[in-house]
């Protein structure tokens, strides 16, 4: 009876959940039992049943009920896979020293087609990416290691502030690769999962077992792998996983929120490591890129809105007034075609700007001496107290200039103005630092990269 039960339920999910998610985590479960209420499957790992149980149990109990059944409950239980009998052709012998044991070829997991993915969202692909001088380099380098073959660089590092195509390109990578080569077993997930998968590995004592999973892949893909830093024995395991895979040729790709010597907190050995590939920074988008993006969701809305109109200049407007990050600006296009549509008006200046208020006000939000300050002392690992005070040491005095030069740069404050924010300094003394940070920037590279980190991190 549960087979039966189970058999049009999982086909039904394939449209709920999307092709890929379904084959990734619907297809796998078996339907043990089922009553009172309580539906039991059989699942090849723990973190597989925890993973399906918070990502799709409400979709499977709605299906469910469409076949008479309530159910209140899922569980799930693990049933070991009964390892896989390698092959002789997947077996090298080394001929020219024959005392040395037979290796494998490919290492595959005792559950070969079962890999405990992140879902991949089908409108990242490459397809959808708008590229831009901002992001040109990053898009080149995804495309290339997409392409499934030998590459010169690895890992591939991407870096960027939120909302600028970090995600995006991580899942079009993962999209063509299936495409591409559907022999290779691909590995995306999150940095948290990793951290969580360990930690239930440890706590399950399956230690070896994740080991052998994490080294059978032939693409590790984590996304935001900041989020590992001050974890010591995550980073331990991360740490000899990456090696582990670099030392078989394998590829993996890495995506955080700023370049790897500016993560804090990350071991650095690893730091190392990751600056070993192609590291790429994604800028902040400028105007062509944004007014890109929003053209290209124009014609997606212009298939779901049916006959509404958009006055002429609109997406120049947002494109030029919303500048924080692509998800704000797809964000705002959404909401304003949603409210055109209810109140059946056609989209003008005038109806972006009643409808977007809240977000054209945030876009305009200035940013302060104080924070220029704040974020310039964190940075150089500095006393706020000192940026201002009158220590004139060089670890303090040149973070004390980076700030004044940052402040002339990105507020309409005047020196006189800036001076009296930093202790009550004379506007010469603004002057000087501001030149001086300008004179420096031509001759040391490291301080043009804090620059740059900086003025993202404070505009994003």
């Amino acid at each position: 009876m549960t087979n039966e039960t189970w058999g049009p339920v999982r086909e039904a999910l394939i449209t709920r959940v999307g092709r890929n998610n379904y084959l990734t985590w619907i297809e796998p479960l078996r339907l043990a039992m089922l009553e009172n209420g309580v539906a039991r499957f059989e699942v090849p790992t723990t973190f597989f049943g925890d993973w399906v149980q918070r990502n799709y149990a409400d979709h499977i109990r709605t299906q469910l009920a469409t076949t008479g059944q309530e159910v209140s409950r899922l569980e799930f239980s693990v049933v070991a896979a009964k390892p896989r009998v390698k092959p002789a052709a997947e077996v090298a012998i080394d001929t020219a020293n024959p005392a040395k044991a037979a290796r494998p070829l490919r290492n595959i997991a005792a559950q070969d087609d079962i890999l405990p993915v992140a879902p991949l969202d089908a409108r990242f692909t490459f397809d959808s990416f708008v590229v831009g001088k901002p992001n040109e380099l990053a898009h080149a380098a995804a495309r290339r290691v997409a392409e499934g073959g030998p590459v010169t660089f690895n890992p591939l590092f991407l870096y960027g502030g939120v909302g600028l195509g970090k995600t995006h390109l991580m899942h079009a990578i993962a999209h063509e690769l299936r495409i591409n080569r559907p022999d290779l077993r691909v590995l995306y997930l999150s940095a948290e999962q990793f951290m969580y998968q360990f930690v239930q590995a440890l706590r399950d004592k399956q230690i070896m077992d994740f080991k052998f999973l994490f080294r059978s892949v032939d693409v590790l893909m984590v996304d935001d792998v900041q989020f590992i830093a001050g974890k010591d024995s995550t980073q331990e395991e991360f740490f000899h996983t990456f090696n582990a895979l670099v030392d078989q040729r394998k590829q993996i790709i890495i995506s955080a929120d700023r370049a790897p010597g500016e993560i804090k907190d990350l071991e650095e050995r690893i730091k190392s490591r990751l600056q070993c590939g192609l590291v790429v920074d994604l800028h902040p988008t400028d105007y062509e890129l944004r007014l890109g993006v929003l053209q290209q969701k124009l014609e997606f809305y212009r298939g779901q809105y049916k006959g509404l109109q958009i006055a002429p200049g609109v997406l120049e407007f947002l494109a030029h007034r919303i500048t924080t990050n692509v998800r704000v600006l797809e964000g705002a296009l959404t909401r304003l075609f949603a409210f055109a549509s209810l109140v059946g008006r056609e989209i003008t200046l005038d109806l972006a700007q009643d409808c977007l208020a809240d977000i054209l006000r945030a876009s305009d939000r200035k940013l302060t001496i104080e924070e220029i300050q704040r974020k310039v002392a964190e940075h150089y690992n500095i006393r706020l107290a000192d940026m201002i005070g009158p220590k004139r040491l060089r670890t303090i005095a040149r973070p004390r200039q980076v700030a004044m030069y940052l402040s002339k740069q990105l507020t309409p404050r005047s020196l006189p103005e800036i001076g009296r924010r930093f202790g009550g300094r004379d506007h010469t003394t603004i002057m000087h630092g501001v030149k001086r940070i300008e004179e420096l920037m031509a001759m040391d590279s490291q301080l043009a990269d804090d620059l740059q980190l900086l003025r993202r991190l404070l505009q994003s």
